[in-house]
């Protein structure tokens, strides 16, 4: 039997960063996945500077960035008009090849099994896990990281309380421009024009050598919409968004559409001794708010180096241990943030009558007014005298 500190079931992001963190602080632990390497799947596929700081603060950065894609402006723009250009550093990355470079700094110590768990016996001192191959590792600790797959957490007496059914979709593909060899910006975030069509928005980037796409939606699966983006993507899109083509110009979208559906859940019955969970499995976030992946780096960073290293100072994993992670200050923060973020972009998308025309209104020539400040902003600095400290501090100023 293999014997261990901690037991991470699951290999996704959630999983592959907390074996990466504890493997790098000495900790004795097995990463449990099917996949020796992740395969793809459609989730995150681009990193904000809030995100990049998370992965630098754990250490991670440096794994990541190397196989991600630097975007370094973002145009934001809604009916067929450029509302702003905003200098941000963001990377575009496809989710399988943002676990596998987090598995790839996992230190060599820590053994990656692949296998599927078939039972976990947990206890208030000593968790034993059983794979389908029979083989069997007691750990103090059995972190469940399995993201959507609740067979195992159902087993365990895990319950999930449904917060917001086919809350959302997500659509991922590559796009081209057809009359020109790229598009004139690195990253492109352009708004829904209208409440009826239920589209969040449309934010391009640049993937590799491509741009990649993701739409946000509030499209349930047999939504007539879904079903003619399906049969012909850029009819429906240019159809749904009709100042887009202005923009882009003439296009293709790339097969294969990928779809990806989210229900909003939180995980319940967590009184359970020698188990947490992280991620996925302890509550889903909306792609369309862009907050998943900081909840799940937020999640690691907490579990990794605040508690575990509490926790494995002194004897025995009962309930009251793991439950100061759920009730952990920063922890709730960042999952509160996550949900209201969910349910505010949703009303402000999909709502109708007047109240929410005048919020859609006024998020308009917000961002309008910040665009145009911007600009004249740019066009200041330009006369300014061209000193390092005085760019540098123009250069900051446009960035806000």
């Amino acid at each position: 039997m293999r014997q261990v500190e901690i037991a991470i079931v699951g290999g996704g992001l959630a999983g592959s960063c907390a074996a990466a963190m504890l493997g790098r602080a000495d900790h004795e632990v097995v990463l449990i996945d099917p996949n020796p390497v992740h395969r793809p799947d459609f989730r995150c596929e681009k990193l904000s500077p809030s995100q990049i700081r998370l992965l630098r603060r754990i250490g991670l950065e440096s794994l990541v960035l190397p196989h991600a894609t630097r975007n370094s402006d973002l145009w934001v723009a809604r009916f067929g008009r450029l509302v702003d250009r905003i200098p941000v550093v963001q990377y575009g990355i496809l989710y399988q090849d943002l676990v596998n470079a987090v598995r790839a700094g996992i230190p060599e110590r820590v053994p990656v099994l692949a296998g599927t768990v078939a039972e976990v016996k947990p206890s208030g001192d000593r968790q034993l896990v059983t794979l389908r191959s029979g083989e069997e590792i007691e750990a103090r600790l059995v972190v469940l990281a399995s993201g959507l797959n609740w067979a195992l957490r159902r087993s365990l007496g895990f319950t999930a309380r449904r917060l917001s059914p086919a809350h959302s979709t997500a659509i991922g593909f590559n796009i081209a421009p057809l009359e020109r060899s790229r598009f004139p910006f690195d990253s492109l975030t352009y708004y829904g024009e209208k409440p009826r069509d239920r589209i969040s928005y449309l934010t391009l980037f640049r993937l590799g050598q491509g741009v990649r796409a993701n739409l946000m939606v509030y499209w349930n699966c047999d939504d007539p919409l879904l079903q003619q983006f399906r049969l012909d993507p850029e009819a429906t899109l240019c159809r749904a968004l009709p100042g887009l083509p202005a923009l882009l110009g003439p296009f293709r979208i790339i097969e294969p559409v990928r779809v990806r559906p989210v229900d909003l859940y939180v995980a319940e019955n967590l009184d359970q001794p020698g188990l947490v969970l992280i991620g996925d499995a302890y509550a889903t976030s909306c792609p369309a708010a862009g907050t998943g992946t900081e909840k799940v780096l937020s999640d690691v960073a907490r579990l990794c180096s605040v508690h575990i290293p509490r926790w494995l100072a002194t004897e025995g994993m009962g309930a009251a241990k793991i439950a100061a992670f759920y009730a952990d200050g920063r922890k709730q923060a960042v999952d509160r943030n996550s949900e209201q973020a969910a349910f505010a972009l949703k009303a402000v998308t999909v709502e109708t009558g007047p109240a929410w025309q005048a919020r859609r209104w006024a998020r308009f020539l917000g961002r309008w007014s910040k665009g145009l400040l911007r600009r004249a902003l740019a066009v200041a600095i330009t006369k300014l005298p061209a000193t390092h400290i005085v760019r540098q501090i123009g250069a900051a100023q446009l960035r806000k």
